[in-house]
């Protein structure tokens, strides 16, 4: 199939960006990367009057680390660039590793992380990384800009706090509280498929007891949005991470996680994927630390 008409234009600002999406009399949509709105233009799931693109806005392209530390991406920044830069590899590895789950190269040559996490959907990889470091998201919208936390962000199922008049400017990405143990796993039929079940785990060791000291466990996958689970963490703080630690975080996994039957696989399916993944992530994150 082929989309439905639609007019293109490219500001180069973000005002200018953000009056054509509050314009009442037309459609709009953005375009950056275009790996997930192109498809559903061609199927006809989406009948935009109008496509944005902002990949002219050079305001939007930046990808540095602020004077707080903080990793600050622009909505232009394509994945691949994010996940080749050396200051996200060193600084925020669980991010680099997240971003070399998505498809295969070329998506992620021109898939950009805001458009991903914009697009949200509950399965994908950069949504869960996000929730994992307690990334905070820049909306712009008529009104200014306003920050808010990804627990606020990701609403349900492709939907998230950004309004039909506002852009996602940029997400904010904080430094590592100190060393970190870090692992990103996922089940897929084949490389580069979207993913069953996956889970993000970010750990740090209490360098006098020798015990987690602190622990962060969120699965893609599992809901309508990622999906933390404090039960598993709570399972392995102040633990030597050991076989009982695991055996018990692996039970909170089985018994707090929720997610649901569809034809790609049973909730119990998932579910028990789900605890074996956690495991593998806790001894990897483990080892790192």
């Amino acid at each position: 199939m082929k989309p439905t008409p639609f007019d293109y234009t490219a500001p180069r600002t973000v005002a200018e960006a953000v009056a054509l999406l509050s314009d009442p009399t037309r459609e709009a949509k953005i375009v950056a990367g275009g790996q997930s709105l192109i498809p559903m233009l061609n199927m006809r799931l989406a009948r935009p009057e109008l496509l944005v693109d902002i990949t002219r806005i050079p305001a939007l392209a930046q990808l540095v680390v602020d004077t707080s530390g903080a990793l600050r991406i622009g909505a232009a920044v394509r994945q691949a660039r994010a996940a080749a830069d050396p200051a996200v590899r060193h600084g925020w590895p669980l991010l680099a590793a997240a971003v070399a789950h998505i498809g295969h190269p070329q998506i992620r040559a021109r898939g950009t992380v805001c458009g991903s996490l914009a697009h949200h959907d509950p399965a994908a990889e950069l949504p869960t990384a996000a929730r994992a470091l307690d990334a905070r998201f820049v909306i712009t919208g008529p009104q200014g800009s306003r920050t808010v936390s990804a627990e606020e962000f990701f609403v349900s199922t492709f939907s998230t706090a950004v309004g039909d008049d506002e852009l996602l400017t940029e997400v904010i990405v904080p430094p590592a509280p100190g060393p970190q143990g870090w692992a990103f796993e996922e089940l897929t039929r084949r490389h580069g498929d979207f993913a069953t079940i996956g889970v993000a785990v970010l750990l740090t060791r209490d360098a006098a007891t020798g015990t987690v000291r602190t622990a962060r466990a969120v699965f893609s996958g599992a809901g309508p949005v990622p999906v933390r689970l404090t039960a598993a963490e709570d399972a392995l703080v102040g633990t030597p991470a050991d076989e009982e630690a695991l055996t018990d975080a692996r039970h909170a996994v089985l018994t707090g996680l929720r997610p649901s039957d569809d034809v790609h696989a049973s909730a119990a399916h998932r579910r028990e994927t789900a605890a074996h993944l956690f495991v593998r992530a806790c001894s990897t994150a483990w080892e790192r630390c």
